[in-house]
């Protein structure tokens, strides 16, 4: 009963409008210079709280949005090995909802517009100019949506792992399940899928060895990285259900009928397109993507999937450093269009 009392006491004693404290005297600590490892909680929406973390320090300053919708940073720990040692600042972020964020109930902010308009709040919060957005999977859709209205303030732009468009992701799914079930499996497949049985341990196996390890990540599940599997059970699946689908392969979610083909050339900032070649995104989507952003270059790892950051770890990290570093040094050459 105590410490029910004093957690309600607590409680609203951070609800109340604290008065204003005098200046601390030289030497006391303030809530500006306390150090906490570069972890720091941004206002969105007036009411809510989003988790970011800054690695590094340097003049090229990358902003990351990750996957899902619903996901969080976790599985993009990685970069942590790579741009950090190359004089590169970046910046972790969970989306509201995800992760180490604020996580409302309410499902109307489950929705792009507003995620757009949270990324700007973010930067502002952070004190982004001339940076750098690198956006994995929904994290591109995002990017692009976000260029659409504020590219003004981005230096550059690495679109990883993404078409510019639902329904070709959509069409290129369907490809992907004739192309990669055995008859056998596909029978079972389709025989659940009539049946709406996704939550089955049998759906989920056969996602897993016929498509997850394929065009996800191409390694054994049991040797999938650990911030990898972390991020998939850390998942808002409300999110996820509500903006994508119940799973990778059925997009029944507010996204469905989403394309920015036509306004990928108003995209003026340099660009990278990054795929695999065994992603579950189309490669030539995301060449065709390349040849309608006017500054752009692309690059779809050989030995790459939708997780080519793990499964092609060299090739991917040493394109997007290199573009990073040609951009802020004036020396970025875009693909012949």
């Amino acid at each position: 009963m105590k410490k029910q009392f004093l957690l309600v006491a607590m409680t609203a004693l951070f609800a109340c409008k604290q008065p204003q404290q005098a200046a601390p005297a030289s030497g006391e600590a303030t809530a500006d210079s306390i150090k906490t490892g570069g972890n720091r909680l941004i206002s969105v929406d007036g009411k809510y709280k989003v988790w970011t973390k800054k690695v590094g320090n340097g003049k090229i300053k990358v902003l990351l949005l990750h996957g899902g919708p619903g996901f969080s940073h976790d599985y993009m720990e990685c970069f942590d090995d790579f741009l950090p040692k190359e004089g590169m600042e970046i910046y972790y972020y969970d989306q509201l909802g995800c992760g180490n964020s604020d996580a409302p109930s309410d499902t109307s902010l489950w929705n792009t517009k507003r995620y757009v308009e949270e990324v700007e709040q973010v930067r502002k919060g952070l004190g982004l100019e001339d940076f750098y957005i690198v956006g994995h999977s929904w994290g591109t859709l995002l990017a692009m949506e976000y260029l659409d209205k504020y590219q003004s303030h981005v230096k550059g732009v690495v679109f990883s792992n993404m078409t510019a468009s639902i329904g070709d992701y959509i069409d290129y799914s369907a490809t992907l399940k004739r192309k990669l079930f055995t008859a056998r499996d596909r029978a079972i497949y389709d025989s659940l899928d009539r049946r709406k049985a996704y939550t089955t341990p049998k759906y989920t196996e056969l996602l897993m060895d016929n498509l997850y390890t394929k065009v996800i990540c191409r390694l054994p599940m049991d040797q999938w990285p650990e911030p990898l599997t972390r991020a998939f059970k850390k998942a808002n699946q409300t999110i996820y259900v509500q903006m994508q689908g119940v799973d990778e392969f059925h997009v029944t979610g507010n996204l469905k009928d989403w394309d920015f083909w036509s306004r990928l050339p108003g995209i003026k900032v340099p660009a990278l397109v990054l795929g695999g070649v065994y992603d579950e995104m189309n490669p030539e989507s995301m060449k065709k993507e390349g040849r309608l952003l006017p500054n752009s270059r692309t690059y779809l790892c050989p030995e790459g999937s939708h997780m080519a950051m793990y499964d092609d770890q060299q090739r991917y990290f040493s394109t997007l450093t290199t573009f990073l570093k040609e951009v802020d040094e004036g020396k970025f050459k875009a693909d012949a269009k």
